[in-house]
């Protein structure tokens, strides 16, 4: 099953890179709903990290705000993850039988796909300045390994399917909607 894409390089993403848009199961209704940074002029500047967000769900009108100090940041991958600032659990996760994989949106998951399908995986060099640490790198080893590829893949395609099966929950860059 696992079509070997050749080589991946790391782009030395973090979790950070991709919490501008986390796609989240709605309270409400149970659809996909998204958490997104608050508009900029509620509070210019500051690390990304702390800037306000809203909630926003299309399917049953919720919306909701943060605003506050505490942030948390799914670790491991033994339970299932949440997003780091209401706490509501990522539409992107599966439960496979060596944990659980979740991302929060389709470019998080199109990191990870890439790299469990490359039969290549470069890092950095060690003498290069720069982030070391990076998403890659601190994956689980269960994700990592070679001989998990067809099955991780195959929960990657699950993860799809669910985004598919919810119609249209938000707007690619591109301008048309998933």
């Amino acid at each position: 099953m696992a079509l070997l894409s050749g080589r991946f390089r790391d782009p030395r993403s973090t979790e950070y890179d991709f919490i501008s848009l986390i796609i989240v199961r709605c309270p409400g209704c149970e659809r996909a709903a998204r958490a997104v940074p608050a508009p900029e002029d509620s509070n210019p500047g500051g690390p990304i990290l702390f800037r306000p967000r809203r909630l926003v769900c299309r399917g049953c009108g919720l919306s909701r705000m943060w605003s506050g100090r505490l942030v948390t940041l799914s670790r491991g991958t033994a339970q299932p993850a949440t997003d780091p600032y209401f706490g509501m659990p990522l539409w992107f996760q599966v439960e496979t039988r060596h944990g659980w994989l979740w991302a929060y949106s389709l470019e998080h998951l199109d990191l990870i796909r890439r790299f469990v399908g490359a039969s290549l995986r470069e890092r950095a060099p060690w003498y290069d300045t720069g982030q070391k640490m990076t998403l890659v790198a601190r994956l689980p080893a269960w994700i990592k390994r070679a001989k998990n590829r067809d099955e991780i893949l195959r929960a990657v395609s699950r993860i799809h399917a669910s985004l598919a099966a919810a119609g249209p929950v938000y707007p690619l860059p591109n301008g048309t909607r998933t």
